[in-house]
């Protein structure tokens, strides 16, 4: 099918808010590349959850405000708009930071979704409400992330994935549909699945 809708992960993908996730777990006191929101999640209730998640926000708060558009995401953004295709976000950020960093940057989107409206990435639920609001089918959709938890969600969600890479590409982006270096590529993914569709 034609593609309908695009749903964005917002930091690293769309924005670069340089959040540096082996410092937050530092400050927490986490293993390094252990899992932050799941892991902060675990923890019991009391001194230590209340202070982490202080960490958490500091960190998210500073990345909102100093939060810069990645290069050619504007001109994506209103190449979409001109074809008339809406777009959304899922992020694991909060939902408060997340508004931050969109009102500062002048973006808008159809459907915004965070950690407190659906279950993080990987889990595929907040893609799949996407598609509900929209009642589009996830056949119709794709979702552009860079990092491996989008191409789980997406692939959990049967929906086609486009990862992000504009440095090097780890193994996992072999998991995609499609890789692009740069946002702008966008505009070629969505001509050949349109293209494809037409053949159909």
């Amino acid at each position: 099918m034609p593609v309908r809708g695009v749903i964005f992960d917002l930091d690293g993908t769309l924005i670069d808010s340089a959040l540096d996730f082996d410092q937050m777990r530092s400050d927490m006191g986490f293993e390094p590349g252990q899992l932050i929101l799941e892991t902060l999640e675990s923890l019991p209730e009391g001194e230590r959850k209340s202070r982490c998640r202080e960490i958490l926000h500091g960190h998210e708060y500073r990345g909102a405000v100093a939060a810069t558009l990645m290069p050619g995401a504007r001109e994506l953004l209103e190449e979409l708009n001109r074809r008339q295709i809406p777009q959304a976000i899922l992020t694991r950020n909060s939902r408060a930071m997340t508004a931050l960093a969109l009102d500062r940057l002048g973006l808008s989107f159809s459907q915004v979704l965070t950690r407190e409206d659906a279950p993080p990435k990987p889990d595929p639920e907040g893609l799949l409400m996407i598609c509900r609001a929209w009642q589009f089918d996830v056949s119709e959709v794709i979702f552009v992330g860079d990092f491996h938890f989008d191409l789980i969600a997406g692939r959990r969600a049967g929906m086609p994935t486009v990862f992000y890479a504009p440095l090097e590409r780890p193994a996992y982006a072999k998991e995609a549909d499609f890789v692009i270096g740069h946002l702008t590529e966008m505009c070629a993914v969505l001509t050949q699945l349109d293209q494809v569709a037409d053949e159909r």
